[in-house]
């Protein structure tokens, strides 16, 4: 068994910087047209010089292959002269509650909409896709589910702003995504695999902890039946967020999966399962294309089903499913 997708997107992707960037970016570039780039460096990626730097050291990453960087701005109050100069350059911006994940401590400490709407207007006239990550400060199974009003108040102030609800994890916010016009959302691959039993059931299995954490199995069954029958507001977005091997099994475990070498074959393997491969290539890439209004580069990847074995790690960077064997791989 066989398949083709053409032009695979990730569009919620973390590379970090310098030697990490180096070793991550070439994993995502082979298998994948085209990402978004998320912005939670340091410094965070707020003005076109620190941007078009970031972009430059991606690009260099990554000359071997075809593949775009679709850029985003991490949200401050930037005011609309600033957002023209710099639209051509990026395709949204991320907004993260302050100190709610890793490097966000720059983030918006009150979302206000008396306080950061004059921006969320000017995105909305020049058509820039808002990003969030939606999570309170509150208890950590109930934190996105104590965000969905703030979602809520957004798409109805501002109904021409497309909003992304990025890495879903619940059935309140797959709930949430048919109530509005503007709310698309992400959903990663390891939140359509596991729960937080995998992660603390049994042994704490830190290289599966990551934020959101991973929730209830009816929430990871809502989120299937989104991907698995490719809604149109929802598309993939990776979440790949590496560490190295030392801040993972360590006392304060750094949050973050690093699925970016295991991505297609692991979705090819899950939509198979549940018969729904032809809705693989609208998740993977064609429902973005029309979110985003992005045209990828044209890339085939061509994927069949014949065991492989994942690494245990990469360069001490530890992959989803470590070590694991698989049905599905790259050809």
């Amino acid at each position: 068994m066989k398949v083709q997708l053409t032009s695979p997107l990730d569009m919620h992707l973390h590379l970090r910087q310098d030697d990490m960037l180096k070793k991550v970016a070439p994993f995502s570039a082979k298998y994948f047209s085209g990402a978004l780039i998320m912005p939670n460096t340091i410094p965070p990626i707020t003005t076109k010089e620190l941007l078009l730097e970031y972009k430059k050291a991606i690009l260099d990453a990554t000359k071997d292959f075809t593949f775009t960087p679709y850029m985003s701005l991490f949200f401050q109050n930037y005011d609309k002269k600033f957002l023209q100069e710099i639209k051509n350059e990026i395709v949204s911006i991320k907004l993260y509650p302050a100190g709610i994940t890793t490097n966000s401590q720059n983030g918006v400490s009150k979302i206000d909409i008396d306080e950061i709407g004059d921006t969320l207007q000017a995105m909305s006239e020049l058509e820039i896709v808002l990003n969030i990550h939606g999570e309170s400060n509150g208890f950590v199974m109930d934190r996105e589910k104590e965000f969905l009003p703030i979602y809520e108040v957004l798409a109805q102030n501002f109904p021409k702003l497309k909003i992304v609800m990025e890495h879903i994890t619940t059935k309140e916010s797959a709930t949430l995504l048919e109530k509005y016009d503007n709310l698309y959302a992400t959903i990663t691959l390891h939140h359509l695999f596991i729960t937080l039993d995998d992660v603390a059931g049994g042994l704490l299995r830190p290289h599966l902890f990551c934020k959101p954490i991973a929730k209830r199995p009816e929430d990871k069954e809502a989120l299937l039946h989104l991907a698995l029958n490719a809604h149109p507001k929802v598309m993939f977005g990776s979440d790949s967020a590496p560490h190295p091997k030392s801040k993972k099994e360590a006392p304060g475990c750094a949050a973050g999966v690093f699925s970016a070498p295991v991505i297609l074959p692991l979705l090819a393997q899950l939509f198979e399962k549940h018969n729904k491969l032809e809705n693989l290539q609208a998740f993977i890439s064609d429902n973005a294309q029309k979110i985003y209004n992005i045209t990828p580069p044209k890339k085939v990847i061509a994927l069949e089903k014949k065991a492989m074995q994942i690494k245990n790690e990469y360069e001490g960077i530890v992959p989803f499913m470590a070590g694991e064997t698989i049905e599905w791989s790259v050809q």
